[in-house]
């Protein structure tokens, strides 16, 4: 089943995403609730600096949010359809969305709320976003089976590259390379030069749809979740980066789509962690090398778990379709363990 239908199935009824029985429960403490970011699901979340996130859902806004102190900072509108995908280029006030009105569009935060570039072309809901290392160039992947580059200052599409059945769900460039990463509704990863516009290197095909990806820090690994239903698929992979194709660990114990999975900020001196967010309502955090999962937290009536976004070593937050956004804190002590602070 394709991935836009399949999301188009989903309703926010908590009964439907029960995580599996046995998890972690919830520690019984007090969880801040402030101002909502969005008035319907969210889709996405990532990180602008280490006090500020930005997310993007059904109801069409880009909002910034200062998440230590419960506040929203601004809001933009300006497509006509949900916000599927988010980016901003580290270290600037520039943020990229992506959207089902098949256009990306990039706000600064610095300006007024209009938007300062637009990207047109996609025939299809645009799913990838992702900036250059530079900041010069923008790299977007469609459910239309295209990959297209861009010139961020003009806005001109500067390659296009349309592979058969190529539907896709998410996009990474590579840090301080010219590589990027793509997953796909038909199952595999590819690999782009940004220089030529190809394809250097295909993964095997996974079993499942492919719904996202993300590059360790060091750039060695690349992790990829999969769709599924009933504990069927719904895991993370870990892969070499080195040796394309090359599978070091499968991550496994979700039972429904694993929508997002990440990296968590290394800290000295402590296992190198994993996170992934579910269909199931529950956020896991794993051993990296070894598979193990170390903790799950459940969070009930949240419906599915969409996107995840580092905010340091210790906070991670979270986008649900029914709960608005989860502030976690996440304590790498010798059991990690994730605690919900607060919601918004």
């Amino acid at each position: 089943m394709r991935m836009g239908k399949l999301q188009s199935k989903f309703r926010r009824r908590s009964d439907l995403y029960k995580a599996k029985e046995g998890a972690e429960p919830t520690p019984v403490h007090q969880v801040e609730q402030y101002e909502p970011t969005h008035t319907d699901a969210i889709n996405c979340v990532v990180s602008l600096t280490s006090d500020l996130c930005v997310s993007g859902g059904h109801d069409q806004a880009v909002v910034v949010y200062e998440w230590r102190a419960g506040k929203r900072c601004k809001s933009f509108q300006g497509h006509s359809r949900e916000i599927t995908k988010l980016c901003c280029f580290k270290g600037s006030s520039l943020i990229f969305s992506a959207s089902r009105d098949k256009t990306v569009l990039m706000w600064d935060l610095g300006r007024d709320t209009e938007p300062v570039q637009e990207f047109c072309g996609h025939e299809l809901v645009v799913n990838g976003v992702a900036v250059s290392p530079d900041g010069s160039k923008l790299c977007t992947g469609s459910r239309d089976n295209s990959m297209r580059l861009w010139d961020i200052e003009s806005g001109e599409c500067l390659h296009k590259h349309t592979i058969s059945r190529n539907l896709v769900t998410h996009v990474c460039w590579v840090p301080g390379s010219t590589s990027i990463v793509q997953t796909s509704e038909d199952k595999t990863i590819r690999v782009w030069d940004s220089r030529t516009w190809q394809v250097t290197n295909t993964f095997p095909a996974k079993q499942y749809i492919q719904t996202h990806c993300d590059i360790s820090s060091n750039c060695y690994h690349l992790l990829s979740s999969s769709n599924g239903f009933g504990g069927q698929g719904c895991e993370a992979t870990l892969w070499d980066l080195r040796q394309p194709g090359c599978k070091v660990a499968e991550y496994r114990g979700h039972l429904q789509t694993t929508a997002c999975c990440m990296f968590v900020p290394p800290r000295p001196g402590y296992p190198a962690l994993v996170a992934s967010s579910s269909y199931d309502s529950s956020v896991k955090i794993w051993d990296q090398n070894t598979a193990a999962c170390l903790y799950t937290l459940t969070l009930d009536g949240s419906g599915p778990l969409v996107s995840l976004a580092p905010c340091d070593s210790s906070s991670l937050l979270c986008a649900s379709f029914n709960t608005g956004l989860h502030q976690l804190h996440l304590d790498q002590g010798a059991m990690p363990s994730l605690t919900e602070v607060a919601r918004f």
